[in-house]
């Protein structure tokens, strides 16, 4: 357990220990199914720890230059690659930090892979596909709206895929269970499974929350192998993101000041929902906070959690404690690395809280600490 006098305020501190949990889990499955997990790094990239990814899981997928740049440099492998879109400028990038290529649309495939062929065809393209079909509720995070804009739908693609597709790729799922997949996988099959023949691998995408305590991992393991039975030709790819990190640390942040406002009481803290935790207002979902219960209690000191923007709506409630708060008290937001540190912003000119790492042999080391200059520099 990290010892919370020794961490400077705010912070995001992750714990070896359980990545390390998460990461064996992860390469069992891997192992086990025969298949191929990758890290997506939209999810999380904290970069310093990536010799402890890489002694487990040696892939990454990208979204984007930097995140393609960023897995051929520090996780020492080609990106598998998706983008809604390339460009001129950006695709010879793409190309050189890659090993495969996924398009949104037949359009762009057709108008960028004369650039792989001319590059000897060293990466391996593949279609996104839109099966129509999703478990996840929020349309913020739901790809398969009518309407959306990710992925081909299987009218559009005829009888036959275009000469150098080597792979299709759906992403539908959002923190889901295996159950969730195998509805899926039958969507997928229906309407696209003449094509699974014809190609070298599927993508699965991410969404596959396979470190959830109570997620099927044995359900998926025999979903995974039934399916390479069915289709022994394919190479199967998954790519999640939230599964590497989730439930491996957390934020500390401190109480700088309690209002109350006809009736309600605000902790007004040194850390951001907008700008910290944005998930919590785009989901939305309220986090869990350590030794606090999750819901009102009546007759207990109950609180919203205010953040430190100017943004009115930057609040969260509420929460009962067994004692009243005080200025100076810690406050820590479990559950707190995946998503959050890679979706942080400089609104307001906030600073970022620190980034550390509480080792397994229980020392602190910060990976980063913010200043004014790192604010500056975004503006300039």
């Amino acid at each position: 357990m990290p010892q919370i006098e020794k961490i400077p305020s705010p912070c995001y501190v992750m714990e070896e220990t359980l990545l390390r949990k998460n990461l064996s889990l992860i390469k069992s499955v891997k192992d086990r199914a025969q298949v191929n997990i990758i890290l997506a790094f939209k999810a999380y990239a904290l970069w310093k720890s990536f010799p402890i990814i890489r002694e487990y899981i040696p892939h990454s997928t990208a979204s984007s230059v930097y995140e393609a740049r960023l897995a051929f440099e520090e996780m020492g492998s080609l990106a598998h690659t998706f983008s809604p879109a390339y460009t001129m400028e950006n695709f010879p990038v793409f190309l050189q930090y890659s090993s495969h290529i996924t398009f949104n649309s037949l359009s762009q495939f057709q108008r960028f892979y004369p650039l792989v062929v001319k590059d000897g065809n060293k990466v391996s393209c593949g279609l996104r596909i839109n099966p129509e079909y999703s478990v996840v509720e929020t349309d913020l995070y739901n790809p398969a709206t009518p309407g959306s804009r990710l992925g081909i739908l299987s009218e559009d693609l005829g009888d036959k895929l275009p000469d150098g597709v080597d792979g299709l790729h759906f992403h539908t799922l959002c923190e889901s269970s295996s159950f969730d997949l195998e509805k899926t996988l039958e969507h997928v099959e229906a309407k696209f499974g003449r094509f699974l023949s014809q190609i070298k691998w599927i993508n699965f995408g991410g969404g596959h929350l396979i470190t959830r305590k109570d997620y099927d991992v044995e359900h998926l393991i025999g979903l995974l192998k039934n399916f390479k039975t069915k289709y022994p030709n394919l190479e199967i790819i998954m790519e999640p993101g939230s599964a590497f990190a989730w439930q491996t640390g957390f934020l500390l942040s401190t109480v700088t000041d309690i209002v109350e406002n006809k009736g309600i009481k605000t902790a007004i803290l040194d850390v951001s929902f907008a700008c910290h935790m944005p998930d919590c207002l785009e989901m939305p979902y309220k986090p869990y906070i350590r030794g606090a219960y999750h819901d009102s209690v009546e007759g207990k000191p109950t609180y919203r959690m205010g953040g430190n923007s100017c943004l009115s709506g930057d609040f969260i409630g509420d929460w009962s404690f067994d004692e009243p708060l005080s200025i100076g008290d810690k406050i820590i937001f479990e559950d707190m690395i995946h998503y959050t540190i890679v979706k942080t912003t400089m609104f307001n000119g906030i600073s970022h809280p620190a980034i550390a790492l509480w080792t397994k042999d229980e020392k602190l080391e910060i990976y980063r600490e913010f200043e004014y200059d790192d604010y500056k520099n975004r503006m300039s």
